[in-house]
Formats: C-alpha cells, sequence, structure tokens
C-alpha cells in the first residue's frame, strides 16, 4: 500500500510493518490545508486497517517539517459559511487526535520550522527526535486565533506550566528548548536524523506489539488528551468560532499586508 508521489500527504508501508508518513507541500514549508488534512486523515485510516503495522514514522519533505497553517487558506476558510468553517476544525482535530492514539507507536523526525500546527502533531507522537536546526512556536495567538484543538496534546507534552509560557506568547524556541521541555525527546545533529530514527524504530521492533499497543492505551486512559466526545466538541466550536471572530481577521490580514495587528485596547 502506498500513496501518489504528488500527493501533500505521502505514506508506505515496509516489510517489517513500519510505516513512514511524509508531509508533502515544500512548497509552502508544509503549511497545511483542507487537502493535507484530509491526506493526514485517510493516511491513518488506511495504516490504521494494515495488518501488522509495528511502527509509524512522522516527517516533512524540504527544508521544514512542518510551518502549521496555510494562513491563506485560514483566511479563505473564516470566511466561508459556519458549517462549513466547523467541520474544517473537526477533521484538523480528528487527525491530531488519531496520530495521538495510533494503536501502533509513532516517531516524529523534525527539521527546519515546526510551528502552530506542527507542534500539535509532534505533541501527539510517542517518541520525537529533533535535528539541531529545528525551530519551534505555538503561534497561534499571534493571528488573533487559539490553539484551542492541539492543546490537550500538547498539555500531555510539556504540561500545563510551559503551555502558559508559550501559547501565550508565540515566542520561538530551538531544538535545545524544545527538549528541555519535553516537546521533544532528543536533539541529534541534521545529517543524523534519520539514523537515529531508525534506531528508536529498532528499539520498537524488538518489544511485543501487543504489550506496545496495550502499554500505550492505558498511558493516554490518564492523559488530558483522553477527550470524551462532549469535551472535543467543546474545543472544536470554540476553534472555530475563534477562526471567524473579528479579532482572528485583524490577525490574518496583518500576516497578509506583512505587519503588526492593530489589537484593539478595549
Amino acid at each position: 500500500m502506498t500513496s501518489n508521489a504528488h500527493d501533500p500527504v505521502l505514506w508506505d508501508i515496509d516489510a517489517r510493518g513500519v510505516a513512514t508518513v511524509t508531509l508533502n507541500r515544500p512548497e509552502v514549508n508544509n503549511a497545511y490545508n483542507g487537502a493535507m488534512i484530509d491526506g493526514l486523515l485517510a493516511a491513518l485510516d488506511a495504516l490504521g486497517q494494515a495488518k501488522g503495522l509495528r511502527a509509524v514514522v512522522l516527517k516533512g519533505n524540504g527544508k521544514h517539517f512542518q510551518a502549521g497553517a496555510d494562513l491563506k487558506w485560514i483566511n479563505e476558510v473564516r470566511r466561508s459559511a459556519p458549517a462549513e468553517n466547523l467541520q474544517v476544525s473537526r477533521a484538523t482535530a480528528q487527525a491530531v487526535q488519531q496520530l495521538n492514539t495510533a494503536p501502533a507507536p509513532t516517531v516524529a523526525l523534525v527539521h527546519g520550522g515546526c510551528f502552530g500546527g506542527g507542534t500539535g502533531m509532534v505533541a501527539a507522537c510517542d517518541v520525537v527526535l529533533a535535528a539541531d536546526n529545528s525551530v519551534f512556536s505555538i503561534a497561534e495567538v499571534r493571528w488573533g486565533l487559539h490553539a484551542s484543538i492541539i492543546i490537550p496534546q500538547l498539555a500531555d507534552a510539556i504540561g500545563v506550566r510551559q503551555l502558559r509560557r508559550y501559547a501565550l506568547t508565540g515566542e520561538r524556541f530551538n531544538a535545545q528548548d524544545a527538549c528541555r521541555i519535553g516537546l521533544a525527546h532528543k536533539v541529534v545533529p541534521l545529517t543524523e536524523l534519520e539514523v537515529e530514527g531508525a534506531r528508536i524504530v529498532d528499539h520498537l521492533l524488538a518489544n511485543g506489539p501487543d504489550a506496545i499497543r496495550e502499554t500505550k492505551a492505558w498511558i493516554l486512559k490518564s492523559a488530558w488528551s483522553d477527550l470524551g466526545d462532549e469535551d472535543f466538541d467543546a474545543l472544536i466550536e470554540s476553534h472555530s468560532a475563534k477562526r471567524q471572530s473579528a479579532e482572528a481577521g485583524e490577525g490574518l490580514a496583518s500576516f497578509a499586508e506583512k505587519r503588526a495587528g492593530k489589537w484593539s485596547k478595549g
């Protein structure tokens, strides 16, 4: 089973049962849009049904791992009907949560930029390796948006205390800081990222697959991201409503016009 080489998300699975999922919009630094979200959902659905799946490796093509949302696309979405806008938030939340609850262990290989939704993707992975050129930010507030649909996974990864800093300031931080706060497990030279990823996969393959699956399920039972339907729906509705707010309109305009946001003092 494989994907088409021109798809926004590429995936395949080898004879060992190790899948590779690659974000594939390098021309926009792998910023996500509807097609990428749909592609990620399709890949995760297919892999979830694959027999003998043992591990999933997530990475990005090009110079960057994932640059968050494609803000030009987000600006189009915010002008859509409320039901369509809500569906975009729902699909995005479902993609991150499916990655979070994938039955096989997931390993993220991060290089270059990892912003906004990209931090949610890596927070949803079981093992995160960061190249030494990696740069991170939870940047939604900069554009008058918020990160509600990835906050549960980020809270699991870095804890509420660190989340209160980085999701509120929107500041960028390097690979060493990502490791310090728990978003990444290890920092390696860029040239060694794939090799270190292969080493982690070898460790995973040495363990009992049922034991891994059951262990992960029990870990998630105590996680922030183990949400009931009501809470899951609430964060999606809040996320979509914020996108259509006046503040988001100004934030996205400031991005398009390459200027600071004119935030109200009232």
